[in-house]
Protein backbone atom coordinates (compact mmCIF):
# COMPACT_ATOMS: atom_id res chain seq x y z
CA UNK A 1 0.00 0.00 0.00
CA UNK A 2 1.17 3.72 -0.92
CA UNK A 3 0.53 4.75 2.84
CA UNK A 4 2.61 2.18 4.24
CA UNK A 5 5.89 2.96 1.83
CA UNK A 6 9.21 3.77 3.79
CA UNK A 7 11.16 6.17 2.92
CA UNK A 8 14.79 4.27 1.75
CA UNK A 9 17.64 4.75 4.24
CA UNK A 10 20.01 5.26 1.45
CA UNK A 11 17.87 8.51 0.50
CA UNK A 12 17.72 9.69 3.92
CA UNK A 13 21.48 9.52 4.81
CA UNK A 14 21.82 11.63 1.71
CA UNK A 15 19.58 13.96 3.00
CA UNK A 16 21.35 13.97 5.90
CA UNK A 17 24.60 14.25 4.02
CA UNK A 18 23.50 17.26 2.00
CA UNK A 19 25.69 20.50 2.47
CA UNK A 20 24.58 23.41 0.10
CA UNK A 21 23.47 26.99 1.16
CA UNK A 22 19.48 25.77 1.95
CA UNK A 23 21.09 23.16 4.57
CA UNK A 24 21.01 23.99 8.03
CA UNK A 25 24.22 24.96 9.45
CA UNK A 26 26.68 22.09 11.91
CA UNK A 27 27.55 23.83 14.71
CA UNK A 28 26.38 22.53 17.80
CA UNK A 29 28.62 20.56 19.86
CA UNK A 30 27.85 17.17 22.10
CA UNK A 31 27.85 19.95 24.70
CA UNK A 32 25.61 22.55 22.96
CA UNK A 33 23.18 19.38 22.50
CA UNK A 34 23.53 18.37 25.98
CA UNK A 35 22.27 22.22 26.97
CA UNK A 36 19.56 22.23 24.87
CA UNK A 37 18.33 19.12 25.95
CA UNK A 38 18.91 20.06 29.90
CA UNK A 39 16.98 22.56 29.07
CA UNK A 40 14.14 21.12 27.48
CA UNK A 41 13.62 18.61 30.47
CA UNK A 42 14.27 21.20 33.13
CA UNK A 43 11.41 23.91 32.89
CA UNK A 44 8.37 24.65 34.63
CA UNK A 45 7.08 21.06 35.10
CA UNK A 46 9.77 20.09 37.35
CA UNK A 47 9.12 22.53 40.23
CA UNK A 48 4.94 22.20 39.79
CA UNK A 49 4.22 18.43 38.45
CA UNK A 50 6.27 16.89 40.77
CA UNK A 51 4.78 18.71 43.55
CA UNK A 52 1.10 17.61 42.40
CA UNK A 53 2.20 14.21 42.10
CA UNK A 54 3.35 13.65 45.47
CA UNK A 55 0.32 15.40 47.46
CA UNK A 56 -2.57 13.89 44.61
CA UNK A 57 -0.93 10.50 44.02
CA UNK A 58 1.87 9.69 45.68
CA UNK A 59 2.75 11.30 48.91
CA UNK A 60 5.99 10.24 50.67
CA UNK A 61 6.50 7.04 48.03
CA UNK A 62 6.80 10.05 45.25
CA UNK A 63 10.47 8.70 46.07
CA UNK A 64 9.40 5.13 44.15
CA UNK A 65 7.29 7.24 41.26
CA UNK A 66 11.01 8.66 40.75
CA UNK A 67 12.09 5.35 40.66
CA UNK A 68 9.93 4.20 37.91
CA UNK A 69 9.60 7.03 36.05
CA UNK A 70 13.56 7.26 35.67
CA UNK A 71 13.36 3.68 34.35
CA UNK A 72 11.27 4.52 31.73
CA UNK A 73 12.79 7.50 30.79
CA UNK A 74 16.01 5.54 30.39
CA UNK A 75 14.61 3.03 27.95
CA UNK A 76 13.35 5.86 25.97
CA UNK A 77 16.47 7.63 25.86
CA UNK A 78 18.28 4.89 24.27
CA UNK A 79 15.80 4.03 21.83
CA UNK A 80 16.06 7.88 20.42
CA UNK A 81 19.65 7.34 20.96
CA UNK A 82 19.84 4.65 18.73
CA UNK A 83 17.59 5.72 15.99
CA UNK A 84 19.50 9.42 16.58
CA UNK A 85 22.91 7.35 15.69
CA UNK A 86 21.30 5.07 13.02
CA UNK A 87 19.34 8.10 11.14
CA UNK A 88 21.16 11.48 12.06
CA UNK A 89 18.96 13.51 10.21
CA UNK A 90 16.23 16.46 11.52
CA UNK A 91 12.47 14.94 11.75
CA UNK A 92 12.88 13.05 15.28
CA UNK A 93 10.42 10.49 15.74
CA UNK A 94 8.98 11.53 12.63
CA UNK A 95 11.52 10.27 10.49
CA UNK A 96 11.90 7.58 12.47
CA UNK A 97 8.77 6.22 11.99
CA UNK A 98 8.94 7.25 8.14
CA UNK A 99 12.29 4.92 7.58
CA UNK A 100 10.68 1.90 9.67
CA UNK A 101 6.85 1.84 10.14
CA UNK A 102 5.73 3.64 6.81
CA UNK A 103 4.51 6.92 5.53
CA UNK A 104 0.90 7.20 7.10
CA UNK A 105 2.35 6.03 10.82
CA UNK A 106 5.21 8.58 10.24
CA UNK A 107 2.00 11.28 9.12
CA UNK A 108 0.41 10.84 11.99
CA UNK A 109 3.59 10.89 14.14
CA UNK A 110 4.24 14.06 12.68
CA UNK A 111 0.79 15.54 13.48
CA UNK A 112 1.61 14.54 16.88
CA UNK A 113 4.98 15.93 17.30
CA UNK A 114 3.49 19.44 16.10
CA UNK A 115 0.50 19.59 19.09
CA UNK A 116 3.14 18.55 21.55
CA UNK A 117 5.56 21.66 20.55
CA UNK A 118 2.62 23.65 20.03
CA UNK A 119 0.79 23.17 23.67
CA UNK A 120 4.20 23.02 25.28
CA UNK A 121 5.42 26.12 23.80
CA UNK A 122 1.92 27.75 24.51
CA UNK A 123 1.78 26.37 28.00
CA UNK A 124 5.32 27.63 28.97
CA UNK A 125 4.69 31.05 27.49
CA UNK A 126 1.55 31.57 29.92
CA UNK A 127 3.16 30.10 32.85
CA UNK A 128 6.03 32.56 32.20
CA UNK A 129 3.62 35.69 31.40
CA UNK A 130 1.71 34.71 35.06
CA UNK A 131 5.12 34.99 36.84
CA UNK A 132 6.41 37.79 35.18
CA UNK A 133 3.40 39.81 35.74
CA UNK A 134 3.46 39.22 39.27
CA UNK A 135 7.10 40.59 39.10
CA UNK A 136 6.45 43.51 37.40
CA UNK A 137 3.41 44.07 40.08
CA UNK A 138 6.18 43.33 43.04
CA UNK A 139 8.54 46.53 41.91
CA UNK A 140 5.30 48.70 41.04
CA UNK A 141 4.77 48.44 37.22
CA UNK A 142 1.13 46.30 37.26
CA UNK A 143 0.18 44.96 33.49
CA UNK A 144 -3.47 45.59 33.33
CA UNK A 145 -5.29 42.28 33.32
CA UNK A 146 -7.20 42.86 29.99
CA UNK A 147 -3.28 42.46 28.58
CA UNK A 148 -2.04 39.59 30.99
CA UNK A 149 -4.91 36.94 30.10
CA UNK A 150 -6.47 34.82 27.64
CA UNK A 151 -9.81 36.33 26.05
CA UNK A 152 -11.57 33.07 26.81
CA UNK A 153 -10.78 30.18 29.06
CA UNK A 154 -12.03 26.50 29.29
CA UNK A 155 -14.34 25.50 31.64
CA UNK A 156 -15.25 22.18 31.87
CA UNK A 157 -14.63 20.62 28.34
CA UNK A 158 -16.13 21.91 26.06
CA UNK A 159 -17.52 25.41 26.97
CA UNK A 160 -15.83 28.63 26.13
CA UNK A 161 -15.83 31.29 28.76
CA UNK A 162 -15.27 35.48 27.99
CA UNK A 163 -12.77 36.58 30.61
CA UNK A 164 -12.86 40.12 29.66
CA UNK A 165 -9.27 40.04 28.57
CA UNK A 166 -8.01 41.44 25.12
CA UNK A 167 -4.54 39.21 25.04
CA UNK A 168 -2.18 37.81 26.97
CA UNK A 169 0.62 40.20 25.57
CA UNK A 170 4.06 39.24 27.75
CA UNK A 171 3.23 35.50 26.46
CA UNK A 172 3.05 36.78 23.08
CA UNK A 173 6.11 39.37 23.30
CA UNK A 174 7.92 36.09 24.65
CA UNK A 175 7.23 33.61 21.46
CA UNK A 176 8.52 36.45 19.06
CA UNK A 177 11.51 37.28 21.08
CA UNK A 178 12.42 33.68 20.93
CA UNK A 179 11.61 33.23 17.54
CA UNK A 180 13.68 36.23 16.27
CA UNK A 181 16.45 34.77 18.75
CA UNK A 182 15.94 31.05 16.65
CA UNK A 183 15.55 33.08 13.26
CA UNK A 184 19.04 34.79 13.47
CA UNK A 185 21.07 31.51 13.88
CA UNK A 186 21.86 28.50 15.82
CA UNK A 187 25.04 29.51 17.33
CA UNK A 188 23.37 32.66 19.33
CA UNK A 189 20.40 30.47 19.89
CA UNK A 190 22.87 27.79 21.53
CA UNK A 191 24.73 30.39 23.02
CA UNK A 192 21.75 31.92 24.83
CA UNK A 193 20.39 28.51 25.61
CA UNK A 194 23.56 27.94 27.84
CA UNK A 195 23.14 30.45 29.52
CA UNK A 196 19.87 29.68 30.74
CA UNK A 197 20.27 26.16 31.92
CA UNK A 198 23.03 27.37 33.84
CA UNK A 199 20.39 30.13 35.84
CA UNK A 200 18.09 26.85 35.87
CA UNK A 201 20.98 24.52 37.18
CA UNK A 202 21.90 26.87 39.61
CA UNK A 203 18.23 27.34 41.16
CA UNK A 204 17.58 23.76 41.00
CA UNK A 205 20.90 23.31 43.25
CA UNK A 206 19.65 27.06 45.40
CA UNK A 207 16.19 25.10 46.17
CA UNK A 208 17.87 21.60 46.89
CA UNK A 209 20.21 23.39 49.42
CA UNK A 210 17.77 25.55 51.09
CA UNK A 211 14.91 22.62 50.86
CA UNK A 212 17.55 20.57 52.82
CA UNK A 213 16.91 22.80 55.78
CA UNK A 214 13.09 21.90 55.91
CA UNK A 215 13.26 18.53 55.63
CA UNK A 216 10.90 16.84 58.75
CA UNK A 217 11.31 12.81 58.75
CA UNK A 218 8.17 12.70 60.20
CA UNK A 219 6.45 13.44 56.99
CA UNK A 220 7.74 10.33 55.69
CA UNK A 221 5.76 7.92 57.81
CA UNK A 222 3.88 5.87 56.38
CA UNK A 223 6.14 5.78 53.48
CA UNK A 224 3.20 4.40 51.47
CA UNK A 225 -0.14 5.47 52.41
CA UNK A 226 -3.27 3.84 52.31
CA UNK A 227 -5.11 4.03 49.22
CA UNK A 228 -8.02 6.75 49.65
CA UNK A 229 -10.47 8.20 47.53
CA UNK A 230 -10.21 11.42 46.41
CA UNK A 231 -12.96 11.90 44.65
CA UNK A 232 -16.49 10.67 45.93
CA UNK A 233 -18.22 11.74 42.68
CA UNK A 234 -16.13 9.94 40.12
CA UNK A 235 -14.42 7.46 42.65
CA UNK A 236 -10.83 8.65 41.96
CA UNK A 237 -8.14 7.21 44.36
CA UNK A 238 -4.86 8.15 45.44
CA UNK A 239 -2.03 6.87 47.09
CA UNK A 240 -0.90 3.04 47.63
CA UNK A 241 0.83 1.33 44.62
CA UNK A 242 -1.94 2.66 42.44
CA UNK A 243 -0.83 5.89 43.19
CA UNK A 244 2.66 5.71 43.22
CA UNK A 245 2.44 4.77 39.24
CA UNK A 246 0.09 7.46 38.63
CA UNK A 247 2.80 9.62 39.74
CA UNK A 248 5.43 8.50 37.83
CA UNK A 249 3.76 9.06 34.92
CA UNK A 250 3.25 12.18 35.91
CA UNK A 251 6.83 12.83 36.74
CA UNK A 252 7.45 11.21 33.24
CA UNK A 253 5.66 13.93 31.46
CA UNK A 254 7.48 16.52 33.64
CA UNK A 255 10.91 15.42 32.38
CA UNK A 256 10.12 14.84 28.81
CA UNK A 257 12.17 17.26 26.47
CA UNK A 258 15.48 15.37 25.74
CA UNK A 259 13.81 13.91 22.18
CA UNK A 260 14.18 17.74 21.39
CA UNK A 261 17.99 16.78 21.28
CA UNK A 262 17.15 14.39 18.21
CA UNK A 263 15.54 17.71 15.67
CA UNK A 264 19.01 19.14 15.87
CA UNK A 265 20.33 16.43 14.19
CA UNK A 266 21.35 18.53 10.76
CA UNK A 267 22.70 21.12 13.22
CA UNK A 268 25.53 18.79 14.73
CA UNK A 269 28.97 18.74 13.61
CA UNK A 270 29.21 14.90 14.46
CA UNK A 271 25.79 13.71 14.75
CA UNK A 272 26.14 10.01 15.14
CA UNK A 273 28.49 10.83 17.83
CA UNK A 274 27.06 13.73 19.39
CA UNK A 275 23.54 12.95 19.33
CA UNK A 276 22.90 10.37 21.60
CA UNK A 277 25.40 11.55 23.82
CA UNK A 278 23.37 14.64 23.91
CA UNK A 279 20.31 12.50 24.26
CA UNK A 280 21.73 10.40 27.38
CA UNK A 281 23.93 13.27 29.14
CA UNK A 282 21.10 15.67 29.21
CA UNK A 283 18.58 12.94 30.64
CA UNK A 284 21.19 11.54 32.89
CA UNK A 285 22.10 15.35 33.99
CA UNK A 286 18.23 16.05 34.31
CA UNK A 287 17.63 13.19 36.84
CA UNK A 288 20.49 13.62 39.21
CA UNK A 289 19.69 17.13 39.44
CA UNK A 290 16.20 17.32 40.51
CA UNK A 291 16.16 13.74 42.01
Amino acid sequence: MGLLVKKPMEILMQEASAEDSHSLKRSLSALNLTALGIGAIIGAGIFVLTGTAAANHAGPAIVLSFVFAGIGCAFAGLCYAEFASMIPIAGSAYTYGYATLGEFFAWIIGWDLILEYLFAASTVAVGWSGYFARIMKVVGFPIPDALANAPYRVEGTHTLIRTGAIVNLPAVLLVLGLTTLLVIGIKESAGFNNVIVAVKLTIVLLVIGFGLMFIKAGNWHPFIPPVEVADATTGATRFGWPGIFAGAGVIFFAYIGFDAVSTAAQEAKNPKRDLPIGILASLASARSSTS
